[in-house]
């Protein structure tokens, strides 16, 4: 007998290279400086080997749900907005478009991409489809796990990195109907786009609109700029304005 999704699954395998887009997390791992301290607790021991009830090991883990990479649901920036009950598995996957600014990010850290970068995009890949994960390729994510490369800090202690614009960002969501956005920095907006609204509006602005987000990507570089499937998964606990993700792209062999 033949099963097609295991037929679907061999040829997965043996056709198409699987890339980790999460960044691997421990005690060390950096996060949010308005997160109060003692907020990570990965892998405690809480029942050891040698135990007479039961020979075993179990461990419990503590970290915000904006810790590493990880996912923001619309809660997280807007009240009473939807949280992560509200998202089925249907939304852990998706078509994957990876646009690529790290070019001119090597001649302005701050640089945010622009309507016209996505337009230069389709011009080579095609439209952006209906319900797609559209990605910012800029290599930050080689900056990790130092915290002060991540956020860009210069001597007078200002934040210095590149990410999206408003303008971008509405044409991705309202010309082109995609389902979430991801890049590899800390925030969703580029620090000088930040600095002027002084807000992170580009988040707010997304979040506001019901979409979703995944920050700290990693191994942009190593998938399509088209034709790849993006595979985002987190557990299943109610209530949450975001959680660490477990996030794969299946891509053509390169």
């Amino acid at each position: 007998m033949t099963y097609p999704l295991w037929d679907f699954l061999n040829n997965l395998k043996e056709n198409y290279d699987c890339v980790e887009l999460s960044h691997e997390l421990s005690n060390d791992s950096p996060y949010w400086a308005g997160i109060p301290e003692g907020s990570v607790e990965l892998a405690n021991t809480v029942f050891d080997w040698g135990n007479p009830m039961l020979e075993c090991l179990i461990q419990t883990f503590k970290f915000p749900g904006q810790f590493g990479t990880h996912i923001d649901f619309p809660g997280h920036f807007i009240k009473e907005g939807k949280l992560s009950e509200s998202y089925s598995v249907e939304s852990m996957f998706y078509p994957l478009c990876v646009v690529d600014i790290t070019d001119k990010v090597k001649e302005d850290v701050h640089y945010a991409v622009k309507k016209e970068d996505i337009l230069a995009y389709e011009e080579k890949y095609g439209r952006i489809p209906d319900g797609a994960f559209v990605a910012l390729r800029t290599d930050w994510y080689k900056n990790w796990p130092d915290m002060n490369a991540l956020s860009g800090i210069a001597e007078d202690e200002s934040e210095n990195f590149p990410g999206w614009s408003m303008e971008a960002l509405k044409f991705i969501y309202e010309e082109r109907n995609a389902a979430a956005n991801g890049h590899e920095t800390l925030d969703t907006d580029a620090s000088a786009e930040a600095a002027k609204a002084g807000d992170l509006a580009c988040e707010r602005y997304v979040l506001d609109s019901g979409k979703l987000q995944v920050e700290v990507l990693q191994n942009l570089d190593k998938v399509a700029p088209a034709g790849a499937i993006l595979f985002v998964a987190w557990p299943r606990i109610a209530g949450a304005t975001g959680m660490p993700v477990r996030a794969v792209a299946i891509t053509p062999k390169q």
